[in-house]
C-alpha cells in the first residue's frame, strides 16, 4: 500500500512543552483517516506540520515519499480551524478570490458545491451564520483537484443541517477515491461513518490506531471506542 503521509519520530516543542514527542504515523493514500483525541493531544500541531504552517524540532515528515516543499503544497488542501481572511468579500468574490490563488481550485466544482451547500453568491461573508461560513470553507478545500485534504475541526460548533451538508460534501468528494482526506474532529457521533481508518492521540502519542470498521466491531461505534480510551 502507498502512503499519502508518513512521520519518523517527529518532534515539536513549545519553550518546556512536548507537543509532538517522536511519533511515527502512516496515513495509507486513497483513504479517510478520522484524528481523534482530547484538547492537547498534538492533533493541530501535527496538520500544521504537515502543510508546513510549523517546523518540526526533529525527526521527519514525508508526504507522497517526499519531502515537503513548496511544490508539493500544490497538492494540499488545508482547512484550518479558524479562518477569516476573506470575511469582507461576498461569496462569490472569496471564490474568485481563491480561484486565483489555490493550485488546482475547480470553479465549476465550487458552483455545485455552493448548490450543494445552499450558500447565495451575493451574500456578504460576514453576515453568513458561523454553519454557513464552515461551508464556504469547506468549498475553498474540495472544490481544488488535489491529492490530500487536510480539514481541522469542520463540524465544530455548527448546526446540525450545516454539519450534514459538510459530510455529504466529502462523502461527494470521495466517491472516486483519488484523495486522501485527514479529518481532526471532536465530532465524533456525526462524522464517523466516513472513516476508514482512524488515529487515536493522547499525550503526544499515538494511543491507538487500526481500520476503522474492525475497532467498530469490537466496540459497537468509534464514539464508543473513545469513551473506553480515555474514561
Amino acid at each position: 500500500m502507498n502512503m499519502a503521509v508518513e512521520t519518523i519520530k517527529l518532534t515539536k516543542r513549545y519553550g518546556s512543552k512536548i507537543v509532538i514527542d517522536n511519533l511515527d504515523l502512516s496515513i495509507e493514500e486513497g483513504k479517510v483517516t478520522g484524528l481523534l483525541g482530547p484538547n492537547g493531544a498534538g492533533k493541530s500541531t501535527l496538520l500544521k506540520a504537515i502543510v508546513g504552517l510549523v517546523k518540526p524540532d526533529s525527526g521527519s515528515i514525508s508526504i507522497f515519499g517526499q519531502k515537503p516543499s513548496i511544490k508539493l503544497n500544490s497538492e494540499i488542501a488545508y482547512l484550518p480551524d479558524r479562518a477569516g481572511w476573506y470575511q469582507f468579500h461576498t461569496v462569490k468574490t472569496a471564490l474568485g478570490y481563491a480561484k486565483s490563488v489555490f493550485p488546482g481550485f475547480d470553479e465549476p466544482k465550487s458552483e455545485e458545491l455552493l448548490k450543494q451547500m445552499k450558500l447565495d453568491v451575493d451574500m456578504k461573508v460576514e453576515t453568513l451564520s458561523k454553519g454557513q461560513q464552515a461551508c464556504l470553507q469547506l468549498i475553498f478545500c474540495l472544490a481544488r483537484n488535489v491529492r490530500l485534504c487536510i480539514l481541522d475541526e469542520p463540524f465544530s460548533g455548527i448546526d446540525l443541517i450545516s454539519r450534514e451538508r459538510i459530510i455529504q460534501g466529502i462523502i461527494e468528494s470521495i466517491m472516486d477515491g483519488s484523495r486522501t482526506i485527514i479529518i481532526s474532529t471532536h465530532e465524533i457521533y456525526e462524522s464517523e461513518s466516513l472513516f476508514e481508518k482512524v488515529v487515536f492521540l493522547e499525550e503526544v502519542h499515538i494511543k491507538l490506531a487500526g481500520d476503522a470498521e474492525e475497532l467498530r466491531r469490537q466496540g459497537d461505534s468509534l464514539e464508543n471506542v473513545y469513551r473506553r480510551l480515555y474514561r
